[in-house]
């Protein structure tokens, strides 16, 4: 998993937390790379998962909930660091159907290395979207808030669904309904 998700979790951490809250989280999960990442290097998922577990049983949120907030976030956060993703895009529907196509491209550009969840188009109209995601990690709720911050940066309203398709978020149905 590449660095750069990482670090972006401990900025967030930290500026809701505090930083004695994320040494504190760090020191409990006892990680192999001990939790110094750079945005550009390469972890295993498995420190993720340390992470959100325990980072789920200090905060008492479900782990799901966590990785939700952290994608809506995150999307704020990869405009700001790769503008140039979102150049012409004007419509969160259009957004989301470039994920797979185009953008998954441009980061492979930059992280050949990186294993990607695959966003594949099950069906498109004018106010709505169905994705189908697939991943071995099962981050799915991170996702999720993806998709729900991709609407808030276009200012659109409307409902997104996860429809969980295998056990542990490996693959989900995504059901995007912009407001008419």
């Amino acid at each position: 998993m590449k660095g750069v998700i990482f670090t972006e979790l401990f900025g967030l951490i930290e500026q809701t937390q505090g930083e004695k809250f994320l040494d504190d989280l760090i020191d409990a999960c006892d990680l192999p790379s001990c939790g110094a990442y750079t945005s550009v290097g390469t972890y295993n998922y498995s420190e993720m998962q340390t992470l959100v577990t325990e980072l789920s049983k200090r905060s008492g949120l479900p782990a799901a909930d966590l990785l939700e907030k952290f994608g809506f976030h995150l999307f704020k956060r990869f405009h700001l660091l790769y503008p140039n993703l979102f150049v012409d895009h004007t419509c969160p529907l259009h957004f989301l159907t470039q994920v797979e196509l185009v953008i998954h491209k441009e980061v492979l550009k930059l992280y050949p290395e990186a294993e990607l969840p695959s966003f594949n188009t099950v069906a498109k109209s004018t106010n709505s979207l169905e994705l189908e995601y697939r991943s071995k990690r099962g981050l799915a709720p991170l996702a999720l808030g993806l998709i729900k911050g991709c609407l808030a940066h276009f200012g659109s309203m409307g409902t997104v669904t996860m429809e969980v398709w295998e056990e542990g978020y490996n693959a989900v149905l995504f059901k995007i309904r912009l407001n008419p």
